[in-house]
């Protein structure tokens, strides 16, 4: 027999199948991103990724590429097209504003001839700053509802409204602890190993005050006590990881209680500002999640010099607002951006800017456009049903948690079949009356792009306002439809599946099922699995923050997820040790979501046979699996943007998503032959759902 019959009898297999072409295309796609001198039972990450790595070199201004970035690529294009060449009688209320929007985005001649007026006429409202000359009034309370009621600005605290975790059918004020200027307190307090970061945001806030009319010594002088500040703010920060147990850091209390809480700031005044028109009073329930910060902040802005605290504010107002001003203040920030995520050239096309900044503000309207012209309706069934498979499997795995205790068990799975499944998008765009209405207070005007980005705050701090005490909107995604990703949210118990992920390479009705349950199954899972990790497994199956679990169960899991602490902490990336604790709830998901997926997998092939194997490839469809799953991770970065990711992201490196997660399945070294103690077969596997 010739070395091609292999080869012959997997394409006669497709043949048979009646999907020759499809089958010889992702085939090819799956070789070209192999490196087969790698040893899959070494380096499993290398062997599925190292064509793709070789392949896909970073372009210019990129500090990241992956299938994730690409896809979100093309959507944004295809909404470009959609935006550029669909007649205005062609479309809704709502999805003419978005192409407004984009157009008065896109009016560059516009925006140049004016220059930083519109910024330097706010800043004028709001009783100006020490940039050009002394500063000694005490407004510091008119000007923190000022910047956080109209600007959607939060520079020492933030506040919101969102579902009460303790009673899941009301909506509730919320307070919670700031973002800084740089992507986490580490670059503050890290000095010497992050002092390059440090310096490119000071020459950064530096040439906005020179921008904004102040002098090169007079800019200096401020930034430096405004850097000095925000180091301060980033000091009493409390980090993520330690505050991953929400029922700690859940405080419900009365408005009033928040004056001796935090008595540097004027409550009732700031609240009844940032959620006009809802009238408010004493004893409106707010819940604080962060207690300790609170009160430390309160006391850093009584021991602050008040026109610092006036810098620093306005200073946060005119970090929002650079994207949206000329040429000039969009390089200024490009320079920065290009030493923090170590880019060589940031070299962005405007539609794209524009094309992101319209899907910020307008991204239902954009999404109904997206849905009528790229998903076909019967992918939301076939996605619908492989939730259904998942959720399945997941529970069926239940069974066999040794470490849970019968009863608990027994609620887990209720809260498993309670999972509220969305997928595609929300009901409501595609009725373009009720489209219209959600953004009918939102005014657009054609080529004042500034103006627009203040009507857009203005209208979603409304937006915020109105959902005050009510029951959450079981129908309001925080995801837009054409979004390449998905999200389980705790509080309603339900979990969104965006049409903008449901494309290759997660999915595709035309592939074998192998790739879609290693693709599109896998985040399936990975939401699904995200109900039970150390945060979702707080919430019981009405999406209510409570002891549901039993003593016993609650330490034997935290018995077992010490394990993947530990085994995630030993990674690292560019001599950078992973923090295991940080990335607990993503590396949850992301195990779990690989073992309901294949056991998924296995259920499909029980119930209908092995289906045919791709040519050329010499696979087997159980190790396709594995390989589709890895190949969905494939990504290039830069080393500036990685440690960004190390600090920052609760998702482990991507390399690790995927050697961490195989490593601990039993199925992956028996369908590779992996040998015992191989580095993807450890003899020591965490194992929790």
């Amino acid at each position: 027999m010739s070395d091609s019959s292999p080869f012959l009898f997997l394409m006669f297999h497709c043949c048979l199948s009646g999907w020759l072409m499809p089958c010889v295309r992702v085939a090819g796609a799956v070789l070209a991103s192999l490196d087969r001198s790698v040893d899959p039972c070494h380096d499993f990450y290398s062997f599925a990724c190292g064509g793709w790595i070789r392949n896909n070199p970073l372009p210019e201004g990129k500090s990241r590429r992956s299938p994730f970035s690409e896809l979100w690529e093309n959507n944004l294009l295809l909404m470009k097209q959609l935006l550029e060449n669909t007649t205005v009688k062609e479309l809704s209320q709502a999805e003419e504003k978005a192409q407004r929007y984009y157009h008065a985005c896109m009016n560059e001649t516009k925006i140049e001839s004016l220059g930083a007026q519109p910024l330097q006429e706010l800043i004028k409202q709001a009783g100006g700053w020490a940039l050009t000359g002394q500063w000694d009034e005490d407004n510091f309370q008119e000007v923190l509802r000022w910047v956080s009621a109209n600007y959607r600005t939060s520079p020492f605290f933030t506040v919101f409204v969102s579902t009460d975790a303790k009673n899941s059918n009301s909506n509730v004020i919320q307070i919670d602890q700031s973002s800084l200027g740089l992507p986490s307190r580490d670059y503050y307090l890290k000095k010497s190993e992050n002092q390059k970061y440090l310096t490119a945001y000071l020459d950064f806030l530096v040439e906005l005050g020179v921008l904004l009319g102040g002098t090169q010594e007079g800019s200096l002088h401020m930034m430096l006590e405004v850097l000095e500040l925000e180091t301060a703010l980033a000091n009493i920060t409390v980090p993520q990881d330690e505050r991953r147990d929400e029922e700690l850091i859940y405080h419900k209390m009365e408005a009033s209680d928040l004056n001796a809480l935090a008595p540097a700031i004027d409550w009732m005044p700031y609240l009844k500002d940032v959620f006009a028109p809802v009238e408010l009073n004493a004893s409106e329930p707010v819940v604080v999640y962060a207690k300790e910060f609170l009160q430390e902040v309160s006391i850093l802005i009584d021991k602050t010099n008040k026109s610092l605290l006036n810098n620093y504010m306005i200073m946060k107002v005119v970090r929002k607002m650079v994207s949206v001003l000329d040429r000039r203040f969009q390089d200024a920030e490009q320079r920065f951006l290009e030493v923090m995520y170590g880019t060589k050239k940031s070299c962005t096309e405007r539609w794209k800017v524009c094309m992101s900044d319209t899907d910020s503000a307008l991204g239902f309207a954009l999404g109904a456009m997206f849905v009528k012209s790229a998903f076909a309706e019967d992918n939301k069934a076939i996605a619908e049903h492989m939730v259904l498979e998942i959720k399945a499997a997941f529970e069926e795995g239940l069974q066999y948690v040794s470490w849970m205790d019968a009863e608990t068990k027994k609620a887990a799975k209720e809260k498993a079949d309670a999972i509220y499944n969305m997928v595609g998008y929300p009901q409501f765009i595609m009725n373009a009356t009720n489209l219209d209405k959600v953004f009918n207070d939102f005014e657009v005007v054609s080529d004042l792009y500034f103006q627009n980005v203040m009507q857009y705050y203005n209208f979603s701090a409304r937006v915020t306002a109105d959902q005050l005490r009510k029951e959450p909107n079981r129908n309001q995604w925080s995801m837009t439809p054409q979004t390449v990703n998905a999200y389980y949210n705790p509080t309603k118990n339900e979990m969104v599946l965006p049409a903008g992920i449901l494309q290759a390479p997660f999915y595709s009705r035309a592939w074998p099922k192998a790739l879609n349950f290693g693709g599109i199954g896998v985040v399936m899972g990975h939401e699904l699995t995200h109900a039970f990790d150390d945060q979702g497994r707080e919430y019981d199956k009405e999406g209510n923050l409570r002891l549901w679990w039993k003593n016993s169960s609650v330490e034997a899991f935290k018995k077992q997820t010490q394990c993947m602490v530990e085994q995630y902490s030993n990674y690292s990336i560019n001599q950078e040790p992973l923090n295991g604790k940080h990335t607990l709830g993503e590396n949850i998901a992301d195990n779990g979501g690989l073992k309901a997926a294949y056991k998924a997998y296995l259920n499909w092939i029980s119930k209908n046979g092995e289906e045919a194997t791709l040519p050329a490839l010499g696979m087997t469809n159980h190790q396709l699996f594995f390989v589709g799953f890895a190949q969905v991770w494939c990504m290039v970065r830069t080393p500036e943007s990685s440690h960004e990711g190390v600090i920052t992201d609760p998702h482990s490196p991507s390399r690790f998503r995927v050697i961490g997660t195989v490593s601990n399945l039993p199925e992956f070294s028996k369908h590779f032959g992996c040998k015992a103690d191989a580095p993807m077969n450890p003899r020591h596997k965490c194992d929790l759902w």
